[in-house]
């Protein structure tokens, strides 16, 4: 017949088809290989693993995918023997029903084990099916018990008689569901047959088996499904208390819940099932009531077909028989239950709208750490394989995840806050996923924390689209954006909350439309705003105008608006859609900016006619043009001055040659320290005081002592150098002294040498002082050349170095005087951008009184000297 309803809708861990393959192999062997098959069974009572959205773990199959790493293909291979067990014992217990079926035949054909095996097997050829569901149809024959009566009535009655592999399959799956149970050791076991033989098929999801003491008080003698904590905290109910499980000891029918969520009854497992359907039926014997057998469904439980209730009436009779011959387990045989640190910390899990998990150590035989147990699941968290959270409620967690002992190092965290008690949080922490043996990536927001003994692991999937909505928001906020849109047609306006925010209006209070928005306004930028929404409306093109937005705190905020029309298919427009954005720092700052730029060219523009003054003030004194101060017989006097390169390093070099009323020519160079006007007109003193000074027939010496006494009472106590000669023309001699500055430099032949330092201390740094003197017997042929510091002062190099690079230039001369100084400013590497001064004097053939040239003898004698 065909397949009930029922089981057509039923879960995919309903068991697969038994292999109908004959064996030609010897009998006893042909009854162990036709047992379920590895495979049958694995796919049967195996959910497919996989990890939690954390990207924490995965199933395996058979062989470990070649793509996987090696903690991936750790986990497949645990898989793959998690999965051979559970074959292993399903094999098991498949053999246990054809050892039945096989002394019933060894009873009624009185003969030996092996000539049974070979019956049940030729038999099992004859009929077409496997000697799995041929030991069943023996065992129901024989036994003509309530399970066989249940089973027969249920086949009989399907539609359609159509039935070979659907009958033998829930025929087979009721008698494996009993031979688990008079096979198991305790309550315990009986509720894991019930659950994987029997009811899982039939979509439910958990278990519970209620044992009835005598003062009317339920305790749990066996559960399927639950978490081991969930369990422990129903272990007992005490007298009175209404529950489903009470229901169902009262009434003879059992007590039927389409849905817990429309009943306030409490229940085991209320939390994790809240709007499944319930049954609750007395598991009696004899007319006595020795519990309750409690099954669970995940979701609203439908109206069964009578067959299928009879089929779990059957199976409460089995958990009588069970009850019956056995005891309730005491205190001190109960799984430990959840610590009181997990209770409360099972109780904050559920209260989180992320996905959480509650996990206890679990120990080794040493008592070393091993793992950690899941004991509690939240209500928000999804398997992405469809694990039932009671499926990996208990579980361990390297087990039900293997993939957290990854490359996330996972495990370890979990494993360091147990040990060190300090909270760990990441956030986007990648993690990988195994299921079906593909690594998935994930990014989660993990937080592990340890409360007492237990863990807390709560993780957050990062979503995409709220990722980007969160930057979205986020440069809106500190854009200071807001975005608007307006429906033309329905007048329908619609604002975010950064709007209300920059119009200083509550979110509860309209929004403004566009065509009003110069009532908001000052009433300056009126004109500004109407074309914005002449452009915007009449042209139909994207504007944008900025304005001062007057809000109702007072305050006056520049804003700019931008803002396009959505146009239907007859380019008429429909809705406005735009941004204003909050540009009252940027203006303010091109405010400041403005009037710093003004105020930077006004003292620019102050600074340049400072120095053009200053330029006009030296260039008058000391003009750059090569021009020749003075003409004197028998001797060729040149000058040159070059200005600083930058203007506001305008300095206070100076220069004078000048013929005295006594025939003498005075020659002078100086330098006043600092640069601009204040040392322009400091050296303006000083020149003009020596040339008056000068007048009075005094040597070099004392025209520099009374000079320093000008420069130290007269000019603001400034500092300047100098060097100052005069040459006698007639005699062809030349007195010098310097105070503080660079020493002559004479020229004769292919020689260039500075003239010997006489002491001189720097004008103006103290108020009387004495100078040397120097003379000087010049031949006809020899130059003599007076320079500032801005000639040959270098940052790099010290004086002695920069003075021996003019004295090599100076060795080559030029046939002119005023060639041989150009050639000097050429070949200056100064890099101080200082002013620059030169005066040379060459001294050509001296004539006698009588106006004859003197001869080479008469200029025997002469010599240098200090």
């Amino acid at each position: 017949m065909s397949r009930p309803p029922y089981e057509d809708a039923a879960s995919p861990e309903r068991p697969a088809p038994l292999g109908d393959a004959p064996s030609d192999g010897p009998p006893d062997d042909v009854l162990a290989a036709d047992g379920p098959s590895a495979d049958a069974v694995s796919a049967a009572d195996t959910p497919v693993a996989a990890p939690p959205p954390a990207g924490t773990g995965g199933t395996a199959g058979s062989e470990p995918s070649g793509d996987l790493s090696p903690v991936g293909r750790l986990a497949a291979t645990v898989e793959r023997l998690r999965r051979e067990v559970r074959a292993a014992q399903a094999e098991a217990e498949g053999r246990a029903l054809v050892e039945l079926a096989k002394g019933v035949l060894v009873e009624r054909l009185g003969c030996g084990p092996a000539a049974a095996a070979r019956h049940l097997t030729e038999l099992a050829e004859q009929a077409g099916v496997t000697p799995l569901e041929l030991a069943v149809d023996v065992i129901n024959q024989s036994a003509q018990d309530r399970l066989s009566e249940v089973t027969l009535g249920f086949l009989d009655t399907v539609a359609g008689r159509a039935r070979a592999a659907e009958d033998a399959e829930a025929a087979v799956r009721l008698r494996t569901a009993e031979s688990g149970a008079l096979a198991a050791q305790d309550t315990q076991a009986v509720a894991d047959s019930l659950l994987q033989h029997a009811l899982g098929p039939l979509g439910a999801v958990a278990v519970a088996i209620w044992a009835a003491g005598p003062d009317g008080s339920l305790t749990l003698a066996g559960s399927a499904g639950f978490a081991p904590g969930e369990s422990a905290r129903w272990h007992y109910v005490p007298p009175d208390v209404a529950t489903v499980a009470r229901r169902g000891l009262t009434e003879r029918t059992g007590h039927w819940v389409e849905s817990l969520a429309r009943t306030s009854l409490p229940s085991i497992g209320r939390h994790l099932f809240p709007d499944g359907g319930r049954v609750a039926l007395p598991a009696g014997t004899g007319g006595r009531v020795h519990g309750v057998l409690e099954i669970v469904w995940p979701a609203p439980l439908v109206e069964q077909p009578p067959q299928v209730v009879r089929q779990m009436e059957a199976l409460a009779e089995l958990c009588a028989h069970t009850l019956e011959t056995s005891r309730p387990p005491q205190a001190s045989e109960r799984p430990p239950g959840p610590l009181p640190d997990a209770t409360e910390l099972m109780d904050l899990a559920e209260g989180l709208h992320d996905p959480a998990l509650v996990l206890v150590p679990h120990l080794d035989s040493t008592g070393g750490l091993a793992d950690f147990r899941i004991q509690h699941v939240n209500s928000r968290f999804l398997d992405p394989a469809g694990r039932p959270r009671a499926v990996v409620n208990g579980a361990l967690l390297l087990e039900a995840y293997p993939m957290a002992a990854g490359e996330s190092e996972l495990f370890q965290r979990v494993e360091r806050v147990y040990a060190t008690g300090e909270p760990f949080r990441a956030r986007r922490m990648g993690l990988t996923a195994l299921v079906d043996e593909v690594a998935l990536a994930a990014t989660a927001d993990i937080s592990i924390s340890r409360h007492g003994s237990c863990v807390l692991l709560i993780w957050r999937i990062e979503d995409e689209t709220a990722r980007l909505a969160s930057l979205l928001q986020n440069a809106q906020r500190l854009g200071r954006i807001g975005g608007f849109e307006e429906n033309l047609l329905t007048g329908e306006i619609t604002w975010n909350g950064q709007m209300f925010a920059l119009y200083g209006r509550p979110e509860s209070s309209p929004p403004v439309p566009l065509e009003r928005l110069a009532a908001h306004a000052h009433p300056d930028d009126a004109v500004t705003i109407g074309r914005f929404l002449r452009t915007l409306l009449h042209h139909r093109r994207p504007a944008s105008a900025a304005f001062r937005l007057q809000r109702p705190d007072g305050v006056t905020r520049h804003m700019r608006v931008v803002a396009e029309p959505v146009l239907d298919t007859d380019d008429r427009p429909v809705a406005l859609r735009g941004a204003y954005q909050d540009i009252s720092s940027q203006h303010w700052t091109e405010v400041a900016l403005a009037a710093t730029r003004d105020q930077l060219a006004h003292t620019e523009q102050q600074a340049h006619e400072r120095n053009r003054l200053t330029l006009q003030l030296q260039h008058a004194i000391m003009p750059p043009a090569h021009n020749t101060p003075l003409e004197v017989p028998g001797l060729q006097v040149a000058v040159r001055y070059r200005p600083a390169e930058e203007e506001q390093l305008v300095g206070g070099d100076w220069y004078d040659a000048v013929r005295l009323p006594s025939g003498l020519v005075m020659l002078c160079v100086g330098d006043v320290a600092g640069h601009g006007i204040e040392a322009a007109t400091s050296m303006v003193v000083l020149r003009n005081a020596l040339r008056g000074l000068a007048v009075t027939g005094a040597g070099p010496g004392q025209l520099l002592s009374w000079l320093n006494m000008v420069a130290h009472h007269l000019t603001g106590a400034v500092t300047a150098t100098a060097v100052c000669g005069l040459y006698d023309p007639a005699r062809g001699t030349l007195r010098w002294a310097r105070a503080g500055h660079l020493p002559p430099v004479l020229v004769n032949g292919e020689a260039a040498v500075p003239l010997p330092l006489v002491k001189g201390l720097l004008l103006g740094a103290v108020p009387e002082t004495r100078y040397e003197e120097g003379e000087l017997d010049l031949a006809a042929g020899d130059t003599l050349l007076m320079y500032t510091d801005g000639l040959i002062e270098r940052r790099d190099r010290s004086v002695e170095e920069s003075l021996s690079h003019l004295l090599s230039t100076a060795r080559t001369v030029p046939p002119t005087l005023d060639q041989q100084l150009d050639r000097l400013l050429v070949h200056s590497r100064s890099d101080t951008d200082d002013d620059t001064c030169i005066v040379g004097i060459r001294v050509g053939p001296r004539t006698s009184d009588d106006g004859e040239p003197r001869d080479e003898e008469s200029r025997a004698g002469e010599s240098l000297h200090a």
